[in-house]
């Protein structure tokens, strides 16, 4: 009997550890993500499951080509995927299907070459945004179906849950996220 219980305790002691520790990796570290809809496509589709890396803001600040996922800023209970493309402090114009920006470093402004993109995928609008301290601008890979800051303006940062790192279903599309660099 006393060895029973003794294996008793041992086992719901690993138990303990296993449920406390999944609980901290999950609740401070790495979430998981669904993508719903076709807004990101074709980098991400409807069904990817995704890692979400939410420690590293707490170190650094976004930068511009990641994918993030965040709280919708007018429903914070529903969590969206777009791309970092406008940074805090600077103006994003998008006119003609091209998207430029302008900040210190280029304040005659620089069409930013989107790579990950099909050629034949246009940014549609019409728009012009100054960001303020705390404030992106995101959009969704898939420009003409992608409800984004050209609809509902600047994403401030509060909403941000952290970066995608790893797509790992299905697992034909298992991949580390990859961070497109803007020349």
């Amino acid at each position: 009997m006393r060895y029973f219980l003794s294996s008793l305790i041992e086992t719901l002691e690993v138990a303990l550890i296993a449920i406390v520790s999944v609980l901290v990796i999950r609740t401070y570290l790495v979430q998981p993500f669904l993508v719903s809809g076709d807004s990101m496509e074709p980098n991400f589709s409807s069904g990817n499951y995704l890692l979400v890396d939410e420690l590293s803001y707490q170190f650094r600040k976004p930068e511009r080509g990641e994918v993030i996922v965040f709280k919708f800023p007018d429903n914070p209970s529903v969590y969206y995927i777009k791309r970092i493309i406008g940074l805090p402090g600077e103006k994003i114009i998008i006119k003609n299907g091209e998207v430029e920006i302008f900040n210190q470093g280029s304040s005659e402004g620089k069409k930013i070459e989107e790579k990950y993109i099909p050629v034949d995928f246009r940014t549609s609008g019409d728009v012009e945004v100054v960001l303020k301290d705390e404030e992106y601008f995101v959009m969704g890979d898939n420009r003409m179906f992608s409800f984004d800051s050209r609809s509902w303006g600047p994403l401030e940062k509060k909403y941000i849950m952290g970066i995608a790192r790893f797509n790992l279903w299905p697992l034909s599309e298992a991949r580390a996220v990859s961070i497109p660099l803007y020349q």
